[in-house]
């Protein structure tokens, strides 16, 4: 069954933009595909390549199921694909059978599930595991489905994904070649740091290596303008082995229309430029660049399509290629400068490529300053909780022998502001009595011994003693001397 345009279109949602994450080479063609027929393979047969969306799985779902209902499928088959991406389309899913809306809306509650998933593991990586979520609001960054109503899919629905799909698949390129200039930039900036930490003699050398390599990888084969007809001619006679006298465009288009669809998909166009990329990139020399192969490969496919895709639906039809076999551009075209000719950066972008690169590093190095204090003020503290737990250990040690020992503990130190309790005074006055009793006792017994000779001693203790006594102890004493 040949399919109608716009239904190709909405098929090959998934495979607009082939060359954003796949980019596949021609496979050599060992036989004439002119006598032998083999049967056209149907789209649904074709093996499925990831388009890069992060929501790629949900679109595909949703795209399989709405082409199971009779309806919706026979609407597609003849609606026009300008007003498929302009939402008419979608307007047809009213129609569609109870079935295949009860599992587009299971589908979508699935979808909104995964986002919610994602939403909180995010939150959960930045340190919010305590804040509140608002999901409602999180998920108007997500445009290709409508957040306010998570559990049924409508119109809007389906009208949000083919838009969404359609922008965000056209930007893919843009994205790409943003990404490539980002990689030639670092490996300028890498080389030219590399060179600050050699001496002169090495730096010299490095460079002499250096613009050796660049003029190694300059020498190669001419390269063909992508798509001519001396392009399509190599490959008509060094991939499908036949004879360049006898090329023929629709013989052509039709042995490399791979999936027998009729159109020219992205894959099958940068297939054909596999034999011009040989000559610029092998990847066993070292000054050829893998990545920028890959680069120099969707430049080409990109000057194609813009020569070639009259409608812009990024694809070719067999009018189309045959229309563009008849221009000029085809039959004579200009030489193909190729990315060594094309720097991919200006000397402005450069300089503010290391402007950033070294904001970066220098608010890295910040953060580490910042981190290294907090680690030494934590290192401080658990010092000083180190040593109080020492002092602590300590005090109780000294608490425990006293205990063991049976030991009072000593009294109360004064504190300013606070009196010293009466029975401290008290058992202070008892022990000091008791001190003077033992020392009159002493100085009796001297002086029977020796009573010439202590007399004077004698009378310098009792003075000295009465002096360490308390006041009130005076008067309570000459209150009992009274009584007497």
């Amino acid at each position: 069954m040949v399919y109608s345009h716009s239904n190709m279109w909405w098929s090959r949602v998934l495979l607009i933009s082939c060359g954003l994450v796949l980019t596949l080479e021609a496979v050599p063609i060992s036989k004439d595909k002119t006598k032998i027929q083999e049967p056209p393979v149907k789209i649904e047969d074709a093996p499925s390549v990831d388009t890069g969306l992060h929501y790629d799985r949900y679109l595909r779902e949703v795209i399989d199921f709405l082409e199971k209902d009779e309806h919706f499928r026979e609407k597609l088959h003849n609606t026009d694909m300008e007003d498929i991406k302009e939402g008419k389309l979608a307007k047809e899913l009213d129609f569609v059978s109870h079935h295949v809306r009860t599992k587009l809306d299971e589908l979508k509650r699935q979808e909104v599930n995964r986002l919610r998933t994602l939403i909180k593991a995010k939150q959960d990586i930045e340190g919010g595991n305590d804040i509140a979520v608002d999901h409602q609001v999180l998920l108007k960054q997500f445009e290709y489905l409508n957040h306010m109503n998570p559990h049924t899919f409508e119109v809007e629905d389906l009208d949000r994904l083919i838009k969404s799909a359609t922008n965000d698949l056209e930007n893919f390129d843009k994205e790409r070649h943003e990404e490539f200039k980002r990689y030639e930039m670092m490996k300028e900036h890498d080389r030219r740091e590399h060179l600050k930490t050699l001496d002169e003699d090495q730096r010299k050398e490095e460079e002499e290596h250096y613009e050796e390599l660049r003029k190694k990888h300059a020498i190669h084969p001419k390269v063909n303008h992508p798509g001519s007809q001396n392009q399509l001619k190599e490959v008509w006679e060094d991939t499908d082995g036949l004879d360049p006298e006898d090329f023929d465009p629709k013989t052509f288009f039709n042995l490399h229309d791979t999936n027998g669809d009729g159109f020219f998909d992205e894959q099958e166009l940068e297939s054909l430029f596999t034999k011009e990329l040989e000559k610029l990139y092998d990847p066993a020399n070292e000054e050829d660049d893998m990545v920028e192969m890959e680069e120099e490969r969707l430049r080409m496919r990109e000057h194609v399509m813009n020569e070639v895709d009259a409608n812009k639906d990024r694809l070719v039809s067999l009018d189309e290629f045959m229309t563009a076999t008849n221009k000029k551009e085809f039959l004579e075209p200009d030489s193909w400068e190729t990315l060594e000719q094309n720097q991919a950066y200006t000397d402005d972008e450069m300089r503010e490529f290391e402007e950033h690169l070294a904001r970066q590093e220098q608010e890295l190095h910040q953060k580490a300053a910042d981190l290294e204090q907090q680690r030494n003020e934590l290192e401080r503290q658990q010092e000083q909780l180190n040593a109080q737990k020492i002092e602590l250990q300590q005090a109780v040690n000294h608490m425990e022998r006293l205990r063991s020992e049976k030991v009072e503990p000593p009294p109360e130190v004064h504190v300013e502001g606070n009196a010293i309790p009466n029975n401290h005074i008290l058992d202070n006055q008892q022990q000091m009595q008791h001190n003077q009793e033992i020392l009159a006792q002493e100085h009796q017994q001297e002086a029977q011994a020796h009573p010439e000779a202590s007399q004077d001693q004698n009378r310098q203790t009792v003075q000295q003693t009465n002096q360490d006594l308390p006041p009130d102890h005076h008067e309570d004493q000459q209150s009992q001397n009274h009584q007497k």
